[in-house]
């Protein structure tokens, strides 16, 4: 009796108590990607997610065939693809969205606007429910909308995208993270030959910091090569210079001179229609500082000459999904991190859950709250501790390191590196 308990004990955990399966990439996709276009309309009350279109990339699915669910538990939205006839779910994917910084804005208390928003997941064989997730009042997904998409329901792209040109080739689009580089605001007749120059430089950028430079191998990096545009530069409302840039680009981004985004979803994406990627890098044809990023949904920069800092930086937000780490009043958005709630980013934390933030990776003996220490030279991360002061507040939020990447250019702390090292992994496995 005892060894017939074993054989059924062993059973019931080989099968994941339960759990259910991983999905296979080969059973219930194509190696093409599905571009979903939609619109996210509403305010910090209440928001809608609207369909705009299904279509149907050029190229194929530059994602991991193989990590198909999400593992972190990070950004204010998600998006699940469940098939429609089992509800098994078979692919899943954190962000954030220029929507969810608006809501912060005091425009964004009752002020409706409606934005663009892009998702490229790969393409379903089946008939599936693409569930559009978002957190509610306690920090947990619940679903807001649901797409039903069945074969043949993606349309083929009407635009001719760029041109791709390898900036770095290290092998198989599914196991390596795909980085497409896109160009912004160059016109003039030597345009090319500067967008070329420049595309080396972002490379060089991206690669000059750990853990990035370790990691290089990991990475393909395409370039999108766009015909010359009719002005250089792009929208700077404070300067009165208004340009009608590919991409959309502009300066003072709720009300931040340095904040430079775009709102141009559709068009961003028309561009990159040919060009495999799973992260995305705007690079501005301009010498003015500026730049931003959005988890998991683009990051941009101009070439100011901080721009070997800059890039790095919001490479962190984009691709680690970290938090700024500095303090900053006076941002209209400041208000995404409450002290009263664990934030969900990695290396920022109210203290309200320490234990699933770094706390395990603290010395011993390391004082929580940590004191201050000036004499920490601004080039150094200083000893691992929870420093206050982050997230925009100065006080009640806390962060790894007196000086870091996400707080003022010093190089990644360990907290961070150990995030964007998982996400390097969860792309190349």
């Amino acid at each position: 009796m005892r060894k017939l308990l074993l054989l059924t004990l062993w059973v019931w955990l080989l099968m994941g108590c339960g759990a259910q399966k991983p999905p296979r990439f080969e059973r219930y996709f194509h190696d093409r990607t599905l571009r979903i276009d939609y619109y996210r309309e509403g305010c910090r009350q209440h928001d809608t997610v609207l369909l705009a279109a299904f279509k149907e990339k050029r190229c194929g699915w530059a994602g991991s065939t193989t990590q198909l669910l999400d593992p972190f538990d990070n950004g204010a939205y998600r998006v699940v693809v469940c098939d429609a006839r089992s509800g098994k779910e078979l692919y899943s994917r954190c962000y954030n969205s220029l929507f969810r910084e608006y809501c912060d804005t005091p425009e964004g208390a009752d002020s409706v606007v409606r934005y663009q928003e892009v998702l490229n997941i790969p393409m379903p064989k089946r008939r599936v429910e693409i569930c559009m997730q978002e957190r509610d009042s306690n920090m947990q997904f619940f679903t807001v909308s649901v797409f039903h998409f069945k074969p043949g329901d993606a349309q083929a792209s009407a635009h001719p995208g760029a041109a791709v040109r390898k900036l770095q080739f290290r092998g198989d689009i599914h196991q390596k993270m795909d980085v497409a580089i896109v160009p912004e605001g160059y016109g003039g007749p030597k345009t090319a030959e500067k967008m070329l120059r420049d595309f080396d430089k972002f490379v060089g950028y991206m690669f000059a910091q750990e853990p990035f430079k370790g990691h290089r191998d990991d990475f393909n990096v395409w370039g999108a090569v766009l015909p010359p545009a009719p002005q250089d530069g792009v929208t700077d409302p404070l300067a009165g210079q208004y340009i009608d840039s590919p991409v959309g680009a502009q300066y003072n981004t709720f009300g931040a001179d340095r904040y430079l985004m775009t709102f141009n979803l559709f068009s961003l994406h028309d561009l990159l229609d040919s060009v495999p990627c799973d992260h995305i890098i705007i690079m501005v044809n301009s010498n003015k500082y500026g730049g931003g990023a959005i988890y998991n949904f683009y990051a941009i920069s101009s070439l100011d000459r901080m721009a070997g800092m800059i890039l790095p930086h919001e490479l962190g937000h984009s691709i680690g999904g970290l938090a700024d780490e500095y303090v900053d009043e006076d941002l209209s958005y400041g208000d995404m991190h409450q002290p009263t709630q664990e934030p969900k980013e990695p290396n920022i934390t109210s203290l309200v859950d320490f234990a699933s933030k770094w706390a395990a990776m603290l010395p011993e003996g390391t004082p929580v709250p940590t004191p201050r220490n000036d004499s920490v030279p601004r080039t150094e991360n200083g000893p691992l501790g929870c420093y206050e002061g982050a997230g925009y507040h100065p006080k009640g939020l806390y962060r790894p390191v007196i000086h870091c990447m996400m707080r003022d250019y010093a190089p990644f702390c360990p907290v961070c590196t150990r995030r964007l090292e998982e996400v390097f992994a969860l792309y190349c496995r």
